[in-house]
């Protein structure tokens, strides 16, 4: 007997899952690449049923019609992290929006964020009758701890990842939505530019043999990768892996020998890149994936000797305040897993934090170093966690500085054309 037959009472179609769910309650969505889309198509295909939807999902890759405008009198999106699909949304207030760091989102569920459903993306199950939450972990298998109702796109084109600590017991489900759909993809920027190419090799000249890293979402920490291929025994332990990491994993150049936590293995909370990621993932037995209250969290990632941490960010004042997560005022993403490794990567032996930026925004006409932020932009990693800022023109430690000299390190990596101004605001504060 197949699975199917097995649980022939639980299986209905993506209509009938939706009529499972009511106006008015909360639906938590599975994380980015397990995005449900089968699921969410019906849901917006039925939108009239709904004036009050709240609909949970970080960051949906994928198809996220929901956030629409069209359909903004029917679904309320609410997130922690503006992405690409939401952004929009965000901005004009058709989404809430809640500032948390990552590694807490598993703890707001349940409390803050009632889990009425949730809708979740796995893999078919394996002879033990176990799926696999695939490409993350993070905080879905929290909400499907906690549901009242579970409904389950029992989807036969991810890939199981993780092992038994990433996977559920198909009795769990409630209703199941047998499918076949790809999952979404992240695709690389391709080469990176000489600029990013720039900064990206003075952070490579941060990290030795043997340390273990995490890099952020962006061009710069996937192209720090390219500029490692001479060291030796790295490891990875990060909340996200993307499409750059495989090479280096292949080659032997990242191999986990080294890793004082998790010996051996890569380490992830969550997966999003193209099938070459996806392929290499299926059914590895180096690659571990756990929720991310546990791989987020400072006290785990500190107990890495030797961990670097590389994010990006939009600004750094010239005290060493940092924000990562707005531009002009708007939420453009959040808080994300910045600050947890930037503090867990403080607090390891040996370790150290990177945020990177380029010099200028708006093809040069703006300084991404500035006296101040700009008005209504926010602090992300502020000045007393800053480690290490990194652009073009070099490195500043900021790490251990007083203001003066903090100042004085960000003005000599700043982009020369904004050296004289920020000069004059380094004289009108400390002279």
């Amino acid at each position: 007997m197949n699975w199917q037959q097995q649980f022939d009472g639980k299986i209905i179609t993506a209509a009938e899952a939706v009529g499972k769910i009511e106006d008015g309650v909360t639906v938590v969505c599975s994380h980015a690449a397990t995005n449900p889309q089968v699921i969410m198509r019906e849901l917006v295909a039925q939108k009239e049923r709904y004036t009050n939807l709240r609909l949970f999902h970080v960051m949906p890759l994928g198809y996220g019609e929901y956030a629409s405008i069209e359909n903004s009198a029917h679904f309320r999106h609410v997130t922690t992290f503006a992405g690409g699909t939401t952004r929009k949304a965000v901005a004009e207030g058709r989404a809430d929006f809640i500032p948390c760091f990552f590694k807490n989102v598993p703890a707001l569920l349940g409390n803050e964020i009632p889990v009425d459903i949730a809708v979740i993306n796995v893999s078919t199950p394996d002879e033990d009758g176990y799926c696999s939450f695939s490409l993350s972990s993070d905080y879905t298998v929290r909400a499907t701890e906690l549901a009242k109702v579970v409904i389950a796109q029992v989807n036969d084109a991810l890939p199981r990842v993780g092992g038994r600590d990433n996977s559920v017991h198909i009795s769990r489900f409630d209703w199941i939505v047998p499918c076949s759909d790809p999952a979404p993809e992240l695709p690389t920027g391709g080469a990176p530019s000489e600029l990013e190419a720039s900064i990206a090799r003075h952070c490579a000249s941060l990290v030795n043999d043997g340390d273990t890293l995490q890099l952020g979402i962006g061009a710069i920490p996937d192209a720090v990768l390219g500029f490692l291929t001479d060291k030796k025994h790295l490891g990875l332990h990060t909340e996200i892996l993307c499409d750059g990491a495989v090479d280096m994993i292949k080659s032997g150049v990242i191999d986990g020998s080294r890793k004082t936590l998790h010996p051996g293995k890569v380490v992830v909370t969550f997966l999003a890149g193209t099938p070459k990621l996806y392929d290499f993932v299926a059914d590895n037995p180096d690659i571990v994936m756990l929720p991310v209250d546990y791989v987020n969290d400072p006290a785990t990632i500190a107990k890495h000797d030797n961990m670097v941490s590389i994010n990006s960010c939009v600004e750094v004042d010239l005290t060493g305040q940092v924000n990562s997560e707005t531009i002009g005022g708007r939420q453009f993403s959040g808080l994300g897993g910045q600050v947890d490794f930037v503090r867990g990567a403080q607090m390891s032996r040996g370790g150290k934090s990177i945020i990177t930026m380029s010099s200028t925004a708006s093809g040069g006409k703006i300084s991404r170093i500035v006296p101040q932020l700009s008005p209504g932009n926010v602090v992300t990693t502020s000045r007393g966690d800053v480690d290490y800022i990194v652009t073009e023109y070099g490195i500043a430690k900021l790490k251990g500085k007083t203001l003066r000299e903090r100042a004085q390190a960000l003005i000599a990596i700043a982009h020369p054309d904004f050296r004289a101004g920020l000069e004059e605001e380094f004289g009108r504060r400390f002279y």
